[in-house]
């Protein structure tokens, strides 16, 4: 998910402050976002035209408001349908995994397997009663996907069955980072 777009949403309910904005996304997503990052997405979006500020509140806190131009934005994020695609660190790293001589695959499948595993476990904590459904939309997610994971590292063990690494490429690419001359 997009923090940008999601501070920009937030913020179309009213001004806050960046530590605000913080706390907002965590309470409504149950995802964490450091504080840092925050601030830097509010600076870029100031530099972008879709923030402004506010004044400050009564705490000498800066506030921060959309812009007409940041408002269309979060709205139009909200209501355009987003897909999980990009690189996928998992696939590449066992592809890879898959075409190194000497390595062992079925241990970084079942080092994977494991680490699904409890990160599934770890989606069964409770709610706080004041953001259930937020966060529970938000866990309920999650679960599906690490199951889907759960079934996709299956469906790798018996792709991988049988797959044969290989060296490094006899024909080399034409072109390369030229050699530094000698001291």
């Amino acid at each position: 998910m997009s923090v940008r777009q999601s501070l920009l949403a937030i913020l179309d309910r009213g001004a806050c402050y960046g530590s605000q904005l913080r706390a907002e996304y965590e309470r409504r997503t149950g995802a964490a976002v450091n504080v840092g990052q925050v601030y830097t997405t509010l600076e870029r979006l100031e530099r972008d035209g879709l923030v402004e500020g506010a004044g400050v509140d009564d705490e000498a806190r800066v506030l921060w408001r959309p812009t007409d131009a940041g408002r269309l934005e979060a709205r139009s994020w909200l209501a355009t349908a987003s897909l999980a695609e990009g690189r996928d660190d998992v696939a590449l790293k066992i592809a890879l995994a898959v075409t190194l001589p000497e390595t062992d695959v079925e241990a970084v499948l079942s080092a994977q397997r494991d680490a699904v595993r409890a990160a599934l476990a770890a989606t069964d904590v409770e709610d706080d009663p004041e953001d259930a459904v937020a966060v529970a939309i938000v866990r309920a997610a999650r679960r599906a996907r690490l199951e889907a994971d759960l079934r996709w590292l299956d469906e790798v063990a018996r792709l991988t069955a049988g797959a044969e690494p290989f060296d490094l490429a006899v024909e080399r690419p034409r072109r390369g980072r030229p050699a530094r001359s000698a001291l």
